[in-house]
Protein backbone atom coordinates (compact mmCIF):
# COMPACT_ATOMS: atom_id res chain seq x y z
CA UNK A 1 0.00 0.00 0.00
CA UNK A 2 1.40 3.18 -0.98
CA UNK A 3 1.65 6.37 1.36
CA UNK A 4 0.92 9.94 0.27
CA UNK A 5 3.57 12.32 1.22
CA UNK A 6 1.51 13.75 4.13
CA UNK A 7 1.00 10.27 5.29
CA UNK A 8 4.82 9.42 4.87
CA UNK A 9 5.10 13.38 6.95
CA UNK A 10 2.98 11.86 9.80
CA UNK A 11 4.55 8.97 10.08
CA UNK A 12 8.05 10.38 10.63
CA UNK A 13 6.25 12.76 13.07
CA UNK A 14 4.57 10.18 15.02
CA UNK A 15 8.51 7.83 15.02
CA UNK A 16 10.06 11.26 16.00
CA UNK A 17 8.14 11.59 18.82
CA UNK A 18 7.90 7.73 19.94
CA UNK A 19 11.40 8.18 20.59
CA UNK A 20 11.84 11.28 22.31
CA UNK A 21 9.06 10.03 25.00
CA UNK A 22 10.98 6.72 25.13
CA UNK A 23 14.13 8.61 26.23
CA UNK A 24 11.96 11.23 28.85
CA UNK A 25 10.87 8.27 30.45
CA UNK A 26 14.60 7.19 30.78
CA UNK A 27 15.88 10.68 32.15
CA UNK A 28 12.69 10.26 34.36
CA UNK A 29 14.16 7.12 35.69
CA UNK A 30 11.95 4.68 34.30
CA UNK A 31 12.37 1.82 32.77
CA UNK A 32 11.26 2.38 29.29
CA UNK A 33 10.90 -1.47 28.25
CA UNK A 34 8.77 -2.74 31.16
CA UNK A 35 5.61 -4.40 31.12
CA UNK A 36 3.30 -0.95 31.77
CA UNK A 37 5.30 1.46 30.15
CA UNK A 38 6.38 -0.78 26.69
CA UNK A 39 3.55 1.30 24.45
CA UNK A 40 3.62 4.32 26.78
CA UNK A 41 5.49 6.03 23.97
CA UNK A 42 3.10 5.33 21.53
CA UNK A 43 0.45 6.37 23.40
CA UNK A 44 1.31 9.55 24.19
CA UNK A 45 2.69 10.38 20.53
CA UNK A 46 -0.96 9.81 19.26
CA UNK A 47 -2.55 11.61 22.15
CA UNK A 48 -0.47 14.91 21.53
CA UNK A 49 -1.29 14.29 17.94
CA UNK A 50 -4.57 14.52 18.23
CA UNK A 51 -4.44 16.95 21.22
CA UNK A 52 -2.66 19.83 18.78
CA UNK A 53 -4.33 18.60 15.27
CA UNK A 54 -5.89 22.19 15.29
CA UNK A 55 -2.59 23.34 13.13
CA UNK A 56 -3.65 21.53 10.52
CA UNK A 57 -6.99 23.30 10.49
CA UNK A 58 -8.40 26.41 9.03
CA UNK A 59 -11.05 27.75 11.18
CA UNK A 60 -12.53 30.48 8.42
CA UNK A 61 -12.52 27.63 5.92
CA UNK A 62 -14.81 25.95 8.17
CA UNK A 63 -17.14 29.06 8.60
CA UNK A 64 -17.27 29.13 5.01
CA UNK A 65 -18.62 26.24 4.38
CA UNK A 66 -21.41 26.52 6.02
CA UNK A 67 -21.91 30.27 5.20
CA UNK A 68 -25.71 31.38 4.36
CA UNK A 69 -27.38 34.85 3.14
CA UNK A 70 -30.03 35.81 5.75
CA UNK A 71 -31.58 39.41 6.69
CA UNK A 72 -31.37 38.84 10.40
CA UNK A 73 -29.96 41.40 12.51
CA UNK A 74 -30.72 39.44 15.96
CA UNK A 75 -27.68 38.36 18.19
CA UNK A 76 -26.85 34.80 18.02
CA UNK A 77 -25.34 33.23 20.75
CA UNK A 78 -23.85 29.86 21.62
CA UNK A 79 -23.22 29.07 25.07
CA UNK A 80 -21.15 26.10 27.12
CA UNK A 81 -19.19 25.25 24.49
CA UNK A 82 -16.80 22.67 25.72
CA UNK A 83 -13.41 23.10 25.39
CA UNK A 84 -10.13 21.59 26.24
CA UNK A 85 -6.50 22.64 25.31
CA UNK A 86 -2.78 22.52 26.57
CA UNK A 87 -1.53 25.32 28.27
CA UNK A 88 2.14 26.10 26.39
CA UNK A 89 4.02 26.94 29.34
CA UNK A 90 4.00 23.38 30.96
CA UNK A 91 1.97 21.48 28.33
CA UNK A 92 -0.50 20.59 31.15
CA UNK A 93 -4.14 20.46 29.80
CA UNK A 94 -6.77 23.53 30.98
CA UNK A 95 -10.27 23.06 30.26
CA UNK A 96 -13.86 24.63 30.19
CA UNK A 97 -16.13 26.25 28.63
CA UNK A 98 -16.56 29.13 25.77
CA UNK A 99 -19.53 31.77 25.43
CA UNK A 100 -19.40 33.17 22.01
CA UNK A 101 -22.20 35.28 20.43
CA UNK A 102 -22.50 37.44 17.00
CA UNK A 103 -24.66 39.67 15.16
CA UNK A 104 -25.04 39.07 11.51
CA UNK A 105 -24.59 41.62 8.95
CA UNK A 106 -26.11 39.59 6.03
CA UNK A 107 -25.06 35.93 6.80
CA UNK A 108 -24.75 33.70 9.45
CA UNK A 109 -22.93 30.58 9.65
CA UNK A 110 -23.80 26.97 10.96
CA UNK A 111 -23.95 26.50 14.89
CA UNK A 112 -22.03 24.12 15.02
CA UNK A 113 -19.34 25.46 12.86
CA UNK A 114 -19.23 28.23 15.71
CA UNK A 115 -18.14 24.88 18.26
CA UNK A 116 -15.71 23.23 15.82
CA UNK A 117 -14.26 26.93 15.28
CA UNK A 118 -13.50 26.56 19.37
CA UNK A 119 -11.45 23.12 18.59
CA UNK A 120 -9.47 24.62 15.66
CA UNK A 121 -7.74 26.80 18.49
CA UNK A 122 -8.14 25.00 21.37
CA UNK A 123 -6.34 22.11 20.24
CA UNK A 124 -2.58 23.78 19.88
CA UNK A 125 -0.64 24.86 22.58
CA UNK A 126 -2.11 27.79 23.58
CA UNK A 127 -2.33 30.72 26.43
CA UNK A 128 -6.65 31.77 27.01
CA UNK A 129 -6.08 35.16 26.58
CA UNK A 130 -4.56 34.56 22.62
CA UNK A 131 -7.32 31.86 22.42
CA UNK A 132 -9.96 34.41 23.12
CA UNK A 133 -8.80 36.33 20.26
CA UNK A 134 -7.93 34.02 17.68
CA UNK A 135 -11.98 32.79 17.95
CA UNK A 136 -12.99 36.41 17.82
CA UNK A 137 -11.03 37.46 15.29
CA UNK A 138 -12.24 34.17 13.01
CA UNK A 139 -15.87 35.15 13.07
CA UNK A 140 -15.03 38.58 12.69
CA UNK A 141 -13.06 38.22 9.46
CA UNK A 142 -15.33 35.25 7.78
CA UNK A 143 -18.63 36.83 8.74
CA UNK A 144 -18.49 40.12 8.63
CA UNK A 145 -21.00 40.69 11.64
CA UNK A 146 -22.07 43.49 13.53
CA UNK A 147 -20.20 42.56 16.51
CA UNK A 148 -18.55 39.47 17.77
CA UNK A 149 -18.55 38.68 21.79
CA UNK A 150 -16.16 35.52 23.60
CA UNK A 151 -16.09 34.98 26.87
CA UNK A 152 -13.85 31.73 27.91
CA UNK A 153 -13.85 30.48 31.25
CA UNK A 154 -11.37 27.48 32.33
CA UNK A 155 -9.46 25.76 34.98
CA UNK A 156 -5.66 25.57 34.10
CA UNK A 157 -4.42 22.30 35.50
CA UNK A 158 -0.70 24.18 35.63
CA UNK A 159 -2.06 25.89 38.65
CA UNK A 160 -4.06 23.00 40.13
CA UNK A 161 -1.30 20.06 40.19
CA UNK A 162 2.15 22.09 40.59
CA UNK A 163 3.06 25.71 41.31
CA UNK A 164 0.53 27.46 43.84
CA UNK A 165 -1.95 24.27 43.17
CA UNK A 166 -5.32 26.15 43.56
CA UNK A 167 -7.55 23.61 42.88
CA UNK A 168 -10.81 25.67 42.60
CA UNK A 169 -9.42 28.31 40.35
CA UNK A 170 -11.21 29.48 37.42
CA UNK A 171 -9.87 32.23 34.77
CA UNK A 172 -12.49 34.20 32.76
CA UNK A 173 -11.25 36.01 29.86
CA UNK A 174 -13.50 38.13 27.32
CA UNK A 175 -12.88 39.92 24.18
CA UNK A 176 -15.39 42.57 22.52
CA UNK A 177 -15.63 43.80 19.36
CA UNK A 178 -18.04 46.17 17.37
CA UNK A 179 -21.45 46.47 18.94
CA UNK A 180 -20.35 44.24 21.54
CA UNK A 181 -18.04 47.50 22.80
CA UNK A 182 -21.53 49.39 23.74
CA UNK A 183 -22.72 48.62 27.32
CA UNK A 184 -25.95 47.75 26.34
CA UNK A 185 -25.15 45.14 24.12
CA UNK A 186 -22.43 43.80 26.24
CA UNK A 187 -24.42 43.82 29.33
CA UNK A 188 -27.78 41.57 27.41
CA UNK A 189 -24.87 39.49 26.25
CA UNK A 190 -23.58 38.64 29.50
CA UNK A 191 -27.02 38.45 30.94
CA UNK A 192 -27.78 35.57 28.62
CA UNK A 193 -25.05 33.11 29.11
CA UNK A 194 -25.63 34.10 32.97
CA UNK A 195 -29.02 32.41 33.02
CA UNK A 196 -30.19 29.36 33.69
CA UNK A 197 -32.74 27.11 31.32
CA UNK A 198 -35.34 25.90 33.95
Amino acid sequence: MAYSKAEQYDEQITGGLINNYKSTLQLLGEDAEREGLIKTPERVAKAMQFLTQGYKMDANAILESAKFHEEVSEMVIVKDIELYSMCEHHMLPFYGKAHIAYIPNGYITGLSKIARVVDVFSRRLQVQERLTHQILTSIKETLNPLGVAVVIEASHLCMMMRGVQKQNSVTTTSAFWGEFEKNETRSEFVKLISAKLH
